[in-house]
C-alpha cells in the first residue's frame, strides 16, 4: 500500500477518490477474489491489472503464477516494482490484450477494465475454465447486454465490499452464431 501510494502521486493508478481507502477499495476488493479460484489454480491472467488489482494480490495471497497483462508502461514498472517488492509469483507482459497469443490459464480475472460484453471478447482467447470479474451495481445490465451475443453459464456472488456490487464467476461461454438473412 506504501508504493502504491507513492507512485499514485505521480502516476493515476487508483480513483482519486479512493485514495483515503485503499484497504477496504482495493486490497479486501480484491483478495476477496481468492475465495472464488477453482482448487488447485495453478496460472492466473489477469488482464488489464492496473494497479495490479486483482491479479498482484492474488499471487501474494495464494502463491499462483500470475500473469499481470498491462499495455501502459509507467504502470508495468509499477507492478514490476510491486512483484519484486512482495515476491509474488507474477510475471508482467506490457501488451495490449488484442496482441497476445492466448496460454493455458486455470482462471482469468479483470477488474474495473471494460463492460462484461467486451471482458469476453478478450477472455475468450484464452478459454479459460474459470473467468471472475468483479462488477459494480450495473452488473445485470451487463449480463444481460453480453448475454445478447455470447452464451454465458455463469453466478453471481455478493460483493464483501460494496453492497450493490457483486462478482461474476463466468463459468463457460461461447459466441453465439451470428444471424444471417439466409433463413
Amino acid at each position: 500500500m506504501a508504493l502504491l501510494r507513492r507512485w499514485q502521486r505521480r502516476r493515476n493508478l487508483i480513483g482519486r477518490g479512493t485514495e483515503a481507502d485503499i484497504w477496504r477499495r482495493h486490497i479486501l476488493d480484491s483478495g476477496q477474489l481468492a475465495a472464488h479460484l477453482p482448487a488447485g489454480a495453478r496460472r492466473i491472467v489477469d488482464l488489464g491489472s492496473g494497479a495490479g488489482l486483482p491479479g498482484l494480490v492474488l499471487a501474494i495471497l495464494t502463491g499462483a503464477e500470475t500473469t499481470l497483462v498491462e499495455a501502459d508502461a509507467v504502470k508495468a514498472a509499477f507492478l514490476a516494482e510491486a512483484a519484486r517488492l512482495t515476491e509474488a509469483p507474477c510475471e508482467i507482459r506490457r501488451a495490449r490484450i488484442e496482441d497476445l497469443a492466448p496460454w493455458p490459464v486455470d482462471a482469468l480475472t479483470a477488474r474495473a477494465l471494460a463492460p462484461l460484453p467486451r471482458l469476453l471478447d478478450y477472455a475468450a482467447p484464452f478459454a479459460p475454465p474459470l473467468s471472475i470479474f468483479p462488477k459494480g451495481a450495473r452488473w445485470r445490465e451487463e449480463l444481460t447486454e453480453a448475454s445478447r451475443t455470447w452464451h454465458i453459464s455463469a453466478r453471481d456472488a455478493p460483493s464483501a465490499t460494496e453492497p450493490a456490487a457483486r462478482i461474476l464467476i463466468v463459468e463457460r461461454f461461447a459466441r453465439k452464431a451470428a444471424m444471417t438473412g439466409d433463413a
